[in-house]
Formats: C-alpha cells, structure tokens, sequence
C-alpha cells in the first residue's frame, strides 16, 4: 500500500510538473511579441521539412522565381522575383486607399515613395550580384543531387543535402529580409501621409499572415493543455493533446535523418505524458477524481445529503 501511495503521489507530480511547463512555455510565446515558429520551421529537416516551410513568409514569390530551378538567366528571374514584391506593395496601398482613403495630393506622394522603393530594391539585388548567381547555381545541384537515389540512401549524402538545404535558406531569408525591410520603410512611410485614425483604421483591418495564426493557435494550446494538467482537468484528453504537439515537434527533426537537431527532451515529455494518459491514475489528486467522486455520490444521492434509500423511497 505505501509503495502504491507513493507511485500514485509520484505521477500526480509529475502531472503538474509537466503541465506547469506548458503552460509556462506557452504564456512566454504569448508576452513576447518578437516570439515565431519561423526558426524551427526553417529547421526542419526529413520527409515533412516542406510541410513545415509551407506556412514560411515569403517576400514575395521566392521559391517559384529565384527559389526554384530553371526558368532562365538570374537577371530574369530577378526581375520577375523583383515584380512580385512591387505587385505585393501596389495591393497593399490599394488596400490602404479603400479602408483609408488619401486625397490627390498625398495619392500622388504615395505612388512617388513606392517607385523609391522599386529603385532601393532594385539597387539591393544589383548589390547581391555574384552570390545570386552562385545561389542558383546551388539551388539547381541540390535539385540535381535530391533526385539521386544516394541522397536519401547515403548517411553522408543526406548529411550534405540537409545542410545545403539550410545554408540556402538563409541566405534567401537575409535577402528577403532586406526586401522586406524596404517594404515596411514604405508602409511607414505611407503612415506619415495618413492621420492616426485612419493608421487605427488600417492596423484593425489588416488580415494576420497564417505563421502568426498558427503561432497563436499553439501558444493558446500550450497554455490550456498546461492549465488543465496543472488542475487536473480531463488529464487524458490534455495529456494526449500534449504528446500530439510533442510529436510535431519530433516528426521535424527525426532521429534518423542526418543533420536533425537532438530532441531527446521531447521523447522524455512525451513517454511521460503517455503514462499519465494511459494509468488510471494519472488523475489522482486532481479536478477530475473529485468531479468524478461527486459525480458518483450524485448518482447515489449522497451529493444532496441523502442516503440512497431516502432517494429510492
């Protein structure tokens, strides 16, 4: 008996210990606003690394102009990259002219700033020049080297394509990067030419980027499942969701593939989480084993301080 008391003491511990550090973890993505998905996204290597880049922001059209393979010259997919991102600005400032509309005059100064910007980004991709180049000429190797049956069956050969794999992605990343540091100069910009009602006006109605709603939605699922094993609360469902999200976590960096980042500390929360998931005690000391008490007094008449026969009778 006092080895089972102890055992059961032990996993209701252990309950709270991990629900404490989800929600902790996901209540710190809440508080800093700078917090992102994109780093481990951008990280993620295997079979489901696509997958996880999807929801990636993009400055413009990257991974179908200089992010793809083919499509001619770099000068020419540059150029079409380059229209993207200037077809991206002219939308937003017709979205801004429809919620907050601008006289003739600030019109006329605001399509003036956004040919500046085209002529800044014209000037940061001639600066790129030869690394461009050399960019796509890896881009199209990679390609080449991806579609051979080594890469995926050669330890060494996945460990090369992995790394090539991120050391291209930042790089396209810094460059858009500099693309978008131009785009928010010319957002701020078109700010100075509007009034602070109307800037309320365009922040209220500008539609999130799905990142930071999938973001928002994690962090939000960190901080109730944590919340809930802290309390004790529907410990099996929450307990589950947890190893769900762990397991998301562990299909982005797989042990087996060459280059992945070591997750020995998910596997342990996850094992964990499936103990507490599936022994009946997981609950013990918790919101659900005195709802489930009460529950049953309820059935027997004892919630009411009656006795079972006063309610039969």
């Amino acid at each position: 008996m006092r080895s089972s008391l102890l055992a059961v003491a032990a996993l209701a511990i252990l309950r709270i210990v991990l629900g404490l550090h989800f929600f902790l973890e996901g209540m710190s993505h809440l508080h800093d606003p700078s917090w992102s998905s994109a780093g481990f996204r951008r990280a993620a290597v295997g079979p489901l690394a696509d997958t996880y880049r999807a929801d990636l922001p993009q400055t413009g059209d990257w991974s179908g102009t200089l992010g793809a393979v083919g499509g001619g010259d770099t000068a020419t997919v540059a150029a079409a990259w380059k229209q993207t991102v200037v077809d991206g600005w002219r939308r937003e400032l017709a979205r801004r002219q429809q919620v907050a509309p601008l006289d003739a005059a600030a019109q006329t100064d605001a399509e003036k700033r956004l040919v500046d910007a085209e002529a800044m980004l014209d000037d940061a991709i001639d600066g790129w020049g030869e690394d461009l180049v050399d960019y796509r000429l890896q881009v199209e190797r990679l390609a080449a080297t991806q579609r051979s049956p080594a890469s995926s069956e050669i330890p060494y050969a996945r460990e090369r394509v992995s790394k090539k794999q991120k050391e291209l992605s930042g790089k396209s990343a810094r460059w858009m990067g500099d693309a978008a540091a131009i785009g928010k100069k010319l957002q701020a910009d078109w700010d100075g030419l509007i009034a602070p009602a109307g800037r309320a006006k365009l922040a209220a109605s500008a539609e999130p980027p799905r990142l930071w709603k999938a973001d928002r939605f994690v962090s939000w699922s960190l901080v109730t499942i944590g919340a809930c094993l802290v309390l004790g609360f529907l410990v099996k469902f929450n307990a589950m969701g947890g190893v769900v999200f762990l397991a998301t976590i562990l299909a982005a960096q797989p042990f087996w593939v060459a280059g992945a980042q070591p997750t020995y500390n998910q596997w342990v929360e996850a094992t964990a989480l499936l103990a507490i998931a599936c022994l009946p005690t997981g609950g013990w000391s918790g919101l659900d084993y005195f709802l489930k008490s009460c529950f049953l007094k309820s059935r027997l008449g004892g919630c009411c301080g009656r006795k079972p026969d006063e309610v039969r009778g």
